[in-house]
């Protein structure tokens, strides 16, 4: 007997990667049979989004009264943003639940909306846990009292081989190392509000990963292992679909981007995009445009504020600076060889489904853990944050001599074979009878027949 009709109500972080990584599930979702989704908002992210609340088929935006900071000045003041969506959101979603009427199938929360899970408790309303971080980092956040680094962990240093790595304290994490937690993670006030939305996702019915399962194959075991309730991984969730849409619309082309990788040679363009959030410091960017100039290579830039002095250096380059691109078609043309990037994890993401090879210079939160991951467990790029000086910025001489090495590798050789693999992984993922196609079609039916 086929399900009922499954609508879902889900309620994003309002930060730009949790809604991108939430849109993308909600996408994917929408796709099958019988299912719909409410995205719930702020005001200002509906405008951000295009003001209009319909999205696409099946989905459909609503807002909420903007009651925390603008997501233009997070930044500055991140716990107390944290601090505002974890006690300001919850009472004005409430009255948005009611406003539709008929309860959901499920309520589909990001780990930092920690409250939805009770209001779903309350309501009888299943509460699925979407992780817009990978299964490692949310393994190393759900178990982080095992750490020596917390107090009270519950292992000493010397009851392990490698007291450097995580594993030897939380299972199935295998490269990534305690000293990748920084600088977020040793910073007390920064760490407890993190760990503070832990504890709900005991009492939430699912998680789910915008990952897929080959690609953390151990995390997620270990997780279904350990977590009391299902475990889904349906990735990688990413804007695949609209690639149905061969060109970018000109209005979209800004600085004319795409038609300028239309004219360059295949494999011959480095894209860098070092994220909307976090940023760099003025002397890195320095370091950065010197080195891209010094290495000769072609390259497209995602730079926000354009200075005067980014321009003088990279003066004479054969380039295209813009404050914004359609990112997934950008990694999907012939003509991009590599990917300089910040490691944010659907940039990550994107960039394993496109095959790209990466530079990868993390700044913060999960980024140094998702480097880790893209240079020494899957081999898929080249580090660059281990060649900083002693004030914690990399030269451009290393920026160069590093970006030439990747630029120049051979399709059969490295990481640059490995990110072929990694791609054909991917894809295999999301087809028919794929890994994450058959967790999308286990998710839809564990929730249309839930019993609370």
């Amino acid at each position: 007997m086929a399900a009922p009709p499954c609508h879902l109500v889900a309620v994003p972080f309002p930060g730009r990667g949790h809604v991108n990584s939430m849109l993308n599930l909600c996408r994917l979702l929408a796709a099958r049979d019988g299912v719909s989704a409410t995205v719930v908002v702020t005001e200002e992210w509906l405008g951000l989004l295009g003001g209009s609340p319909t999205l696409e088929p099946g989905i459909r935006l609503e807002a909420i009264p903007n009651v925390i900071p603008s997501e233009h000045g997070r930044a500055a003041d991140w716990v107390g943003f944290v601090e505002a969506v974890y006690t300001k959101m919850d009472s004005p979603f409430e009255q948005l639940l009611d406003r539709l009427g008929a309860a959901p199938a499920a309520i589909v929360a990001d780990t930092f909306v920690p409250w939805a899970v009770s209001v779903g408790n309350r309501r009888g309303v299943p509460v699925c846990i979407l992780s817009a971080l990978n299964s490692p980092m949310f393994s190393v956040h759900y178990h982080f009292d095992r750490l020596p680094v917390a107090a009270g962990g519950s292992a000493e240093i010397t009851d392990v081989a490698d007291p450097s790595l995580i594993e030897s304290y939380i299972p199935g994490l295998k490269s990534i190392r305690l000293a990748d937690l920084e600088p977020s993670h040793t910073d007390k006030t920064r760490l407890e509000k993190i760990l503070e939305a832990y504890p709900y996702v005991r009492k939430a019915q699912c998680v789910i990963f915008t990952s897929f399962y080959e690609l953390e194959s151990s995390a997620i075991d270990s997780l279904r292992q350990e977590l009391h309730c299902p475990v889904f991984a349906v990735g990688p969730c990413v804007p695949f679909m609209s690639l149905q849409e061969n060109n970018v619309h000109p209005a979209e082309d800004q600085g004319g981007y795409m038609a300028w990788l239309d004219e360059q040679p295949a494999n011959s363009v480095l894209y860098i995009s070092l994220g909307s959030f976090l940023s760099v410091s003025f002397a890195q960017l320095e370091e950065i445009a010197t080195g891209l100039a010094q290495s000769k290579v072609r390259f497209l830039w995602v730079l926000r504020d354009t200075c005067s002095r980014v321009q003088e250096l990279i003066h004479g380059s054969n380039c295209v600076i813009v404050p914004w691109c359609d990112q997934l078609k950008v990694l999907r043309h012939p003509s991009l060889c590599g990917f300089f990037t910040h490691c944010g994890y659907n940039s990550t993401l994107e960039a394993l489904y496109a095959g790209v090879p990466m530079l990868a210079l993390p700044i913060a939160l999960d980024q140094p853990i998702n480097s880790r991951l893209i240079v020494d467990e899957w081999k898929v790029g080249y580090g660059l944050k281990e060649k900083s000086r002693t004030d914690g910025v990399v030269g451009s001489e290393v920026i160069a001599e590093t970006v030439k090495k990747l630029m120049s590798c051979d399709s059969s050789e490295g990481v640059r074979k490995r990110a072929s693999l990694m791609k054909e992984a991917a894809l295999t993922a999301i087809e028919g009878g794929g890994s994450s196609h058959r967790d999308v079609t286990s998710f839809i039916h564990y929730i249309s027949h839930f019993k609370s």
